[in-house]
């Protein structure tokens, strides 16, 4: 489903034009709403480039190897673009940052996303400026395939798809289903990550799918981990990458794109991606509702530049993620491995149901961390 398709709450304009007629005072003469606050001013963008007049902009990206690429990919030249200066936070998870905040004192003006713990933070207030402004003000936004639209909040920018990396040396035959993970031949080879990982959140509801009725089959899930075990836990996928290396495990829960990437390393490696649900892994970006009016301009223009085509295909030849913009060429690396970017390849992507997954979040982590430890 589209953005088009989904509900949505009245737009910043309408708010401040509807609240401005119904004339609501609260006691003591004061408007309900802070009309001097900057989500209560009109910020526009057109796609150009602009003096911030040496602003600081607040973002939150992910820490290490990330921030290094991501500063040289988009944020130097975007400094000396627009004349100002980044402040960086790679402190994730940004949940309780902005909750602590409120809605008025964002603590970053934009932010890159796991879809968990996004979907927490929109369901605890308004935080976010709304996909329909932010397509009104930025024009890349516009030319993006219809999933990148539905986690209903932000703008996911980049994926990979869920498979089964394994070896390559040791696995005869591969592995040609979600089910081959529980072969016998794998016990004691397999690998997930820690409950708090969002690949093993999917992982759990795509084995709810497989083994059960639908991915809400909670039962079915818990029973397919038991069976699984004993299982190697990650915390991330680079941990997970190198117990594959070291061959500690045959068969192991990644993205196509990191299997890729250890394959042109010459690691023996190859991948079964999920065809049972065609899950996906993705980077979402938000712009906060109540920074100042230059910070969310410049959110406007960072955004921008994140969804243009040329940007895309230079971030994915780094990290072997995919691109949401229409318009990109496939990154070289991927396109080695048969990755396209048309209609047919974005056909029957699967965006997990997160607001069931943030309702049953406690119960699932308790009887997976029990399953885990026993």
């Amino acid at each position: 489903m589209s953005t088009n398709d989904k509900a949505k709450g009245p737009s910043r304009r309408k708010f401040i034009k509807t609240g401005a007629a119904a004339g609501a005072v609260a006691a003591g003469g004061l408007p309900l709403f802070n009309i001097n606050h900057a989500w209560s001013q009109d910020v526009t963008y057109d796609g150009g480039v602009f003096d911030a007049g040496g602003a600081t902009f607040r973002l939150a990206e992910w820490p290490g190897f990330w921030q290094e690429n991501i500063t040289e990919l988009l944020l130097n030249d975007f400094e000396r673009d627009f004349n100002c200066k980044f402040e960086y936070d790679g402190s994730w998870p940004w949940f309780a940052k902005f909750v602590a905040g409120g809605v008025d004192n964002p603590p970053n003006d934009a932010a890159n996303w796991n879809i968990p713990d996004l979907i927490k933070t929109a369901r605890a207030g308004e935080f976010f400026v709304s996909q329909d402004e932010v397509r009104a003000n930025v024009p890349n936004a516009n030319d993006l395939w219809p999933f990148a639209y539905d986690n209903g909040v932000g703008f996911t920018w980049a994926f990979g798809q869920y498979c089964f990396a394994y070896r390559s040396d040791r696995v005869d035959p591969a592995p040609d289903s979600f089910k081959s993970f529980w072969d016998d031949r794998f016990n004691g080879k397999r690998a997930t990550y820690v409950t708090i990982n969002t690949l093993q959140n999917v992982f759990f509801m795509v084995a709810n799918s497989v083994w059960g009725s639908d991915d809400h089959d909670m039962e079915a899930g818990f029973d397919a981990l038991r069976r699984a075990m004993p299982l190697k836990l990650s915390d991330f996928t680079g941990n997970m990458q190198t117990l594959l290396e070291r061959g500690e495990v045959d068969i192991a829960v990644l993205v196509d794109g990191e299997a890729y990437m250890q394959r042109d390393r010459g690691v023996p490696i190859d991948q079964y991606i999920w065809q049972e649900k065609k899950a996906l892994l993705t980077q979402t970006h938000t712009i906060s509702r109540g920074s100042e009016p230059m910070q969310k301009k410049l959110a406007y223009a960072l955004l921008n530049r994140r969804l243009s085509p040329e940007f895309q295909t230079k971030f994915d030849n780094v990290f072997y993620l995919r691109p949401t913009n229409k318009n990109a060429e496939v990154a070289p690396n991927l396109a080695a491995n048969g990755v396209t970017n048309d209609a047919s390849s974005t056909e029957g992507l699967w965006i997990p149901d997160w607001n069931w997954y943030v309702d049953n979040e406690t119960e699932i982590t308790d009887v997976s961390n029990e399953i885990f430890s026993s």
